[in-house]
C-alpha cells in the first residue's frame, strides 16, 4: 500500500505560545501571498497537489530546474498547476475593506454618492415634471382657442353669406355669373373664397332646417300608412328572374361599371363607369340616350334627382358635377364642385330633392344646396381630446424625456359610401376604417356608430321602413336595428378574396339584393325572423365581381354591374306571368 501522506496539521501539543498567539491576533490577517516570494502574486497560480499560492513566472521556473514542490518536496510538473481567476466586473477591494471599521467607511462613501445621486435625480424629474404640466396647460388652452375661433369664423362666414344674399347683384357681377354657367362652372366658384384660399361656408340656415324638419314630419306621417303595393313583383316571380339582356355601354380599353342608378319614373338606368363616363340608358327601348364626360378619372357615384330632370356624378378626379336635362334629351354640364381634396366616393340625393351630399375619402362630407351648387357646410370629424405618452430614460447621465401626441385614428377615417334615410333626418357614411357612422343632419354630429365589420365599408342602404340599415364590407353584409343601435343579423356569402360590393333594398321594403361573386335577393324578414335568399343569380360577366345592383319599378327587375362594362337586366322573360300573389 502506498503509504499516506503527511498531515499538514501539527499535533495540539506541538503548536508554540507564539504560533497560537499569532492565530488569535484579531490584527493579523490572511492574504494571498506566493509561497515562494512572500508578495501578492500578479498572476496566480495554484498546486492542485499541495493547494499552495505561488507567482506563476516563479513556479514554473523552479518546476524547469527542480521538478518539484518548493515546499513540500513533492514530484510537481505544469499539469498540476492551475490557473487563478477573478472576476473582471467588480472592482477588487482593498484591505481596509477586511476590517469592520473599514468597511463602514466604505458604506458611508456609497451610500453619500448615492443620495447625492438621488438627489440630483429628483431635481431634474421635478423639473421635467413642471416643464410637462406647462406644455400639457398651453396644448389644452390651444384647443380651446381653436375652437371658439372656429366658431367665430363660421358665424362670420355664415352672417356675411346672408348679407351677400340681401345685398343687389350689380349687372357686371351677373353677366359674369351667366358666363361662368354657360361654361359649366360653378357661379360662386371664385367669389366665395375665405382668407388662406378657402372656401366660405355659410351654414345650414334655420330655414332650411325647418324644411328639413317639415320634409320629415310628413314622409313619417306618410310612412305610418305605408301598404305594400299590389304592383309588386311576388316572391314566385323573383324566383324565375333570369337574364334579360346585357348591354356594353362603356368603352373596351377601360372596362368596368362602377355605380347605378335608375329613374323609376321614366325607366332610365345610369352607370358610372371606369372610363370616366357616366351613361344613362333607356331600358323601354334598349337604346343609350346620352353619354356624359367630363370627369378625368372613373365615375364612383351617379344618383338621379326625381325632380327638374337632374343627375348628378362624383368621380375619383375629387369632383362632383351637376347635370341638367333638356328637351331634347341631352345633359349638360351645370356646376363643377370642387371642395373635395380626395376622391368623391358617393352622392346621395335628400327627399326633398333640394339638397344633396357628397362623401370624400378626404374625411369630409359636405352638404349642398341643389339649385346653386354651393357648399353649405363641410363636415369633418375634430377631436380636440388628446393623450399623450411619456417616456423617462437616463442618456450619457442626464435625464431625457420624450413626449408623443397620440392621435385618434378614427380621425383619418376616408368615407367610401353614403345614403340618406328616407325620412331624411338622418345620413349614413361608411368608413375605410369598418365604421358605419349615423349623422344628425340638423346638428351635423355623429350620433351613433356601428362597429363590426372588416375592411372597408363598399355599400350602406336604409329600408323604406325606416327602420332597417344594411352594409356591405369585405367580411359581407351586416343589418342594423336602428330603433336599438344594434346587429341582429349577418350574412357570410363570399370567400376572403371577394369582398360584398352592393346592397339594396328595393322601394317598398320587402326585398334586399346583395352582389358580390353573384347576385342574391333576400326576402325582407323581421329582427327574428329568418331572412331566405330566394334567388341567387350567377355574374354572367366572367369576372366574378358585379360591382353593383338596383331594383327596377316594383322589383320587376334588377340592373346589375359588372368590370366587364356591360349593363344586365335580370328578370322575367315576355310572356311569363308575373302576377301570381305572394
Amino acid at each position: 500500500a502506498a503509504a499516506s501522506a503527511p498531515s499538514v496539521f501539527l499535533p495540539i501539543e506541538k503548536i508554540s505560545s507564539a504560533d497560537f498567539s499569532s492565530h488569535r491576533n484579531p490584527n493579523s490577517f490572511f492574504t494571498m501571498n506566493c509561497s515562494i516570494s512572500g508578495e501578492v502574486p500578479e498572476e496566480p497560480v495554484v498546486s492542485t497537489k499541495s493547494g499552495l499560492l505561488y507567482e506563476k513566472r516563479l513556479i514554473e521556473r523552479h518546476i524547469s530546474d527542480y521538478g518539484k514542490c518548493p515546499v513540500t518536496g513533492e514530484v510537481l510538473t505544469m499539469d498540476d498547476i492551475v490557473l487563478v481567476k477573478t472576476g473582471k466586473i467588480v472592482k477588487p477591494r482593498s484591505l481596509t475593506a477586511a476590517s469592520i471599521p473599514g468597511m463602514l467607511g466604505m458604506f458611508q462613501n456609497e451610500w453619500d454618492a448615492l443620495m447625492l445621486s438621488n438627489f440630483a435625480l429628483e431635481q431634474q424629474l421635478h423639473t421635467a415634471r413642471q416643464e410637462l404640466s406647462h406644455a400639457l396647460y398651453q396644448h389644452d388652452a390651444a384647443c380651446r382657442v381653436i375652437a371658439r375661433l372656429k366658431k367665430e369664423r363660421d358665424e362670420a362666414r355664415s352672417l356675411l353669406a346672408q348679407a351677400e344674399r340681401q345685398a343687389p347683384l350689380p349687372a357686371s357681377a351677373a353677366t359674369a355669373n351667366v358666363s361662368a354657367l354657360s361654361n359649366g362652372k360653378r357661379a360662386a366658384e371664385s367669389e366665395d373664397m375665405g382668407p388662406g384660399g378657402k372656401r366660405m361656408r355659410p351654414g345650414v340656415s334655420d330655414s332650411i332646417i325647418a324644411e328639413l324638419t317639415e320634409c320629415n314630419a310628413a314622409l313619417s306621417q306618410q310612412r305610418k300608412k305605408r301598404q305594400i303595393p299590389p304592383t309588386l313583383a311576388p316572391i314566385d316571380a323573383l324566383e324565375r328572374y333570369t337574364q334579360l339582356s346585357s348591354h356594353p355601354l362603356h368603352k373596351t380599353n377601360k372596362p368596368g361599371i362602377t355605380s347605378i342608378d335608375i329613374n323609376l319614373s321614366k325607366d332610365i338606368v345610369a352607370t358610372g363607369g371606369v372610363d370616366s363616363s357616366a351613361v344613362l340608358f333607356d331600358r323601354t327601348s334598349g337604346e343609350i340616350l346620352s353619354t356624359l364626360n367630363g370627369h378625368s378619372k372613373k365615375v364612383t357615384s351617379v344618383k338621379f334627382v326625381a325632380q327638374n330632370d337632374v343627375f348628378l356624378s362624383g368621380s375619383a378626379d375629387k369632383t362632383v358635377r351637376i347635370w341638367q336635362g333638356s328637351e331634347d334629351g341631352k345633359y349638360d354640364c351645370r356646376h363643377i364642385l370642387k371642395d373635395h381634396t380626395a376622391e368623391v366616393q358617393a352622392v346621395t340625393v335628400h327627399a326633398t330633392n333640394n339638397y344633396f351630399v357628397t362623401a370624400s375619402l378626404d374625411t369630409t362630407w359636405c352638404f349642398y344646396d341643389l339649385s346653386s351648387g354651393l357648399c353649405l357646410t363641410q363636415v369633418q370629424l375634430l377631436y380636440f381630446s388628446f393623450s399623450l405618452i411619456c417616456k423617462v430614460f437616463h442618456y450619457n447621465g442626464h435625464l431625457a424625456i420624450i413626449v408623443c401626441e397620440v392621435e385618434d385614428p378614427s380621425n383619418s377615417m376616408g368615407y367610401t359610401s353614403a345614403a340618406f334615410h328616407p325620412d331624411g333626418l338622418i345620413l349614413g357614411t361608411g368608413t375605410t376604417g369598418a365604421t358605419v357612422r349615423i349623422w344628425d343632419v340638423k346638428s351635423r354630429g355623429n350620433v351613433a356608430n356601428f362597429d363590426g365589420h372588416t375592411g372597408a365599408v363598399t355599400a350602406i342602404s336604409f329600408s323604406e321602413n325606416g327602420y332597417f340599415l344594411a352594409t356591405a364590407a369585405h367580411d359581407g353584409v351586416k343589418l342594423w336595428d336602428l330603433r336599438k343601435l344594434k346587429n341582429f343579423r349577418s350574412f357570410e356569402l363570399y370567400d376572403q378574396d371577394t369582398p360584398t360590393n352592393s346592397v339594396d333594398f328595393d322601394h317598398s321594403g320587402s326585398y334586399l339584393a346583395i352582389a358580390g361573386s353573384d347576385i342574391r335577393v333576400y326576402q325582407v324578414g323581421s329582427v327574428k325572423a329568418e331572412w331566405n335568399c330566394i334567388k341567387t343569380l350567377p355574374d354572367l360577366s366572367g369576372t366574378g365581381k358585379a360591382t353593383c345592383v338596383k331594383f327596377g319599378t316594383d322589383a320587376k327587375y334588377l340592373a346589375v354591374g359588372s368590370m366587364d362594362r356591360n349593363l344586365r337586366i335580370f328578370g322575367l322573360p315576355e310572356g311569363d306571368d308575373a302576377s301570381t300573389e305572394s
